[in-house]
């Protein structure tokens, strides 16, 4: 994809073409603020630059039918997601519709060169499956905090080695198009709004819990990124004062008490207390126990498992409270791998931010669990991708 668009008018059509699918020249005037003949002259524009191409005739309105555009149909775009375990890799269209999707354990401790040569074998064999030729663009998500910008991580506190690493710069000379990076929970806030639960909602808070904890704030439809890309970052939240050592060098935060690492640590701690013969038997019989472990010991019904789950969404929940009577939001979504704890998760968080946030903040507030799952990321960094490339140069 050589081609941008020329200006705001042009990037307007792109952007509802992707998120709309096809569409009459009619049906994109009464959305966009121009006059037929202008309209006409921006669209010929783009059908001359390849980014958009003639689809069928419309449906009538009266008078001579036109014809549909659409984006076009050999745009491609990566989208990558890098967790802390595991690394989900996808290609997409220019619509963002998911045309191929691999996943595949990785740990993001071994380091920047190890997991991206994971991820651009997973792109290779995407790319000889025939899906793509080549990629248009690509968008990658990491567990960490990033100047966005430059598309570098800053010193992540679950990611040693990552700290100032050129992602965006590596890897676009390793894929041989444009590369946009940021933080994971950015993005899966994107992939539910472009696709998902929070896809008519423009002010929403997407709290992600997997191995660490971070919150995606989505603002008039765009990612609040903060001055720095740092905005968000909820986990390092102190929830309980003087508590645990966190990762990050300070005690007590969030992600310290409630996360999967910290859950998985509580479980073990459970057995070797002689709480839970339900978590004992598993721990025997893999020899280690992660979140899980303990949501299926809850579904069995062990009570120890699900004291843990409701304290740590009570520790979530508090701060999520905080979070709703500062920012206001429509929606609050969970997400992240912590979310197989299913709904005695999300009782708890929702009894404490219904509890302590004033009611005109929580009168009218749906907390929800994600929609998409593992593919919420993948869409967001697609949609990452798409909204720089669908922007005037």
């Amino acid at each position: 994809m050589t081609a941008r668009p020329a200006n705001a008018h042009q990037a307007r059509l792109l952007k509802l073409l992707r998120d709309g699918g096809p569409n009459s020249r009619a049906q994109l005037g009464d959305q966009v603020d121009l006059s037929r003949s202008k309209l006409a002259v921006e669209v010929d524009r783009l059908l001359e630059t390849g980014l958009i191409v003639a689809d069928g005739l419309a449906a009538s309105r009266g008078g001579r039918r036109s014809h549909n555009i659409r984006l076009a149909p050999n745009l491609r775009f990566l989208g990558v997601d890098i967790g802390a375990t595991s690394v989900d890799v996808a290609v997409t269209n220019a619509e963002l519709e998911i045309l191929g999707h691999l996943n595949q354990p990785m740990d993001v401790r071994e380091g920047p060169v190890a997991v991206f040569e994971q991820v651009l074998s997973m792109a290779a064999k995407l790319r000889a499956s025939g899906l793509a030729e080549g990629f248009d663009g690509a968008g990658i998500g990491v567990p960490g905090p990033v100047r966005f910008p430059e598309g570098v991580p800053v010193a992540p506190p679950i990611m040693p080695g990552w700290d100032g690493f050129p992602v965006r710069e590596a890897l676009s000379q390793e894929l041989g198009c444009p590369v946009m990076v940021d933080n994971d929970v950015n993005l899966m806030a994107m992939g539910e709004m472009h696709a998902g639960v929070a896809h008519s909602v423009g002010d929403f808070l997407c709290v992600k819990i997997g191995t660490g904890i971070g919150c995606g704030i989505v603002a008039g439809g765009e990612v609040h990124r903060g001055v720095t890309g740092s905005a968000g970052d909820i986990g390092h939240i102190q929830a309980v004062p003087d508590g645990r050592p966190c990762a990050c060098g300070n005690r007590g935060c969030l992600e310290a008490h409630f996360s999967g690492a910290a859950l998985a640590r509580d479980a073990v701690e459970a057995v070797e207390q002689g709480r839970s013969e339900e978590l004992a038997a598993r721990l025997a019989a893999n020899g280690g126990l992660t979140a899980v472990d303990v949501a299926a010991a809850a579904a069995a019904g062990d009570a120890t498992a699900l004291d843990l789950i409701r304290e740590g969404g009570n520790r979530t929940g508090q701060v999520i409270a905080g979070l709703v009577s500062f920012f206001n939001p429509g929606l609050v979504v969970i997400g992240g791998g912590v979310t197989g704890l299913g709904h005695t998760l999300l009782a708890a968080i929702r009894t404490q931010v219904y509890r302590q946030s004033l009611p005109l903040a929580t009168g009218n507030l749906p907390i929800v669990l994600g929609e998409l799952g593992p593919t919420a990321g993948v869409i967001g960094a697609a949609r990452l991708i798409s909204d720089h490339l669908f922007s005037p140069a």
